[in-house]
């Protein structure tokens, strides 16, 4: 029996396409190779953020994206623990600082919301933060949730609705009828469908390939250590170093680490943040390990006598131009696709559901998705990972 929509991947993106798609009545199928929220979407932070965002594209998406996590999902906010703590950026310079309030400017003018905080008020937000700070700026709108709650959790609201879940179950292949996509094979059988999108994270360019065409999606690697439980609000915001922003934005293949801190509803402390472009290298790094330490020590001293209990690694999702790839693809009908989101797959993922469920039904979406397009890559010369140069680019103006 045909289905409506195949969703390749039971991640965040996957999961929230799959409920909004099912929400508007469609019939709905999930494959999953491996477990639910398996892949990047169980080595996150939970980050649901505006503040590292320039004007642009990917900002009206993060926005677009708050109003979705807050209004269409505020029934469902308590099963994936969508916490509104807001997000605090420090500078240590005030080179760094005169950088932030440049931000700050564009932002507002996009409609984020966000305050200026000077050197003298930023133990007001955090007592525990380093005195030797410059300044920073905080962001309300900042938020996080649990992501395998998130990923679960609306699988199971789009069961209620009808949809299926079918985990360890590889896509292998693509149905077709001439050039159109008309569902997936995996080794447990066809299943034909009116459409199928492509979800599945940091793999989805290889998912792309069996269909025949190119998606430059790439592995960049990054961990997160975790602390030994502390009393409640050690840490009250998210709060992470002004330079993170240019790391996000950077197409650097080398190491990057900009300290990223907060705590969570179990007490735990989540440190990171690194970046790396080494495939889907599982080593650990212990200079990357070491490094994000040192630099969550410099923030938070008395972060020096605090153990850390374990480590673990994952891989962001990352496209050249900094842009997921969100729509249907021109170039084999049938096939959409919601991928490529990097860092900010979980924040995004809601909108992104939501927008792909709009665009399925035939209906004019909330956002223009034509900065998103799959087929912006066409005419790129070649995709691996040290061809980004080589990509057309539509950067965010960072």
């Amino acid at each position: 029996m045909s289905v409506d929509l195949v969703v390749v991947g039971a991640g965040v993106v996957g999961a929230a396409s799959a409920y909004f798609a099912s929400l508007a009545g469609a019939r709905v199928v999930v494959v999953e190779r491996g477990a639910i929220a398996g892949g990047t979407s169980s080595a996150g932070e939970g980050n649901v953020l505006v503040s590292d965002k320039e004007a642009g594209p990917e900002l009206d998406l993060a926005l677009y994206s708050q109003r979705v996590w807050r209004e269409d999902l505020a029934e469902h906010a308590d099963l994936w623990e969508f916490e509104s703590k807001g997000g605090l950026v420090v500078a240590a310079t005030e080179q760094s600082v005169a950088s932030l309030r440049e931000l700050a400017v564009r932002q507002r003018q996009w409609g984020v919301e966000v305050r200026d905080v000077a050197r003298t008020e930023l133990r007001d937000y955090e007592p525990h933060l380093s005195p030797e700070l410059a300044g920073g700026a905080f962001y309300p709108q900042d938020a996080q949730v649990q992501p395998m709650l998130v990923a679960a959790h609306l699988l199971r609201l789009a069961r209620q609705r009808g949809a299926q879940v079918r985990t360890r179950t590889e896509v292998t292949g693509f149905l077709r009828d001439g050039a159109r996509v008309t569902g997936v094979r995996t080794p447990g059988g066809d299943i034909p469908a009116g459409a199928v999108l492509n979800a599945s994270g940091t793999w989805a360019g290889g998912v792309a390939g069996l269909a025949g065409v190119r998606v430059p999606v790439l592995p960049r690697r990054g961990f997160i250590l975790v602390t030994q439980p502390m009393p409640p609000r050690t840490i009250r915001h998210k709060v992470y170093a002004a330079e993170y922003v240019g790391d996000v934005a950077s197409s650097d293949s080398a190491l990057q680490t900009s300290p990223v801190v907060e705590g969570t509803a179990g007490g735990t402390i989540l440190i990171g943040a690194s970046r790396e472009r080494v495939g889907f290298d599982r080593t650990v790094s212990v200079t990357a390990i070491g490094t994000l330490a040192a630099k969550a020590i410099a923030l938070f001293p008395m972060l020096r006598e605090v153990r850390a209990m374990r480590t673990y690694l994952g891989f962001r999702p990352y496209c050249p131009d900094h842009l997921p790839v969100i729509g249907p693809d021109l170039r084999a009908p049938g096939l959409w696709h919601a991928c490529g989101h990097e860092g900010a797959g979980i924040g995004l993922s809601a909108g992104t559901g939501k927008l792909i469920a709009q665009a399925f039904a035939g209906e004019r979406p909330d956002l223009d998705l034509t900065p998103f397009a799959p087929d912006r890559f066409a005419d790129a010369r070649r995709c691996s990972d040290d061809a980004s140069d080589d990509l057309p680019r539509r950067r965010r103006s960072r």
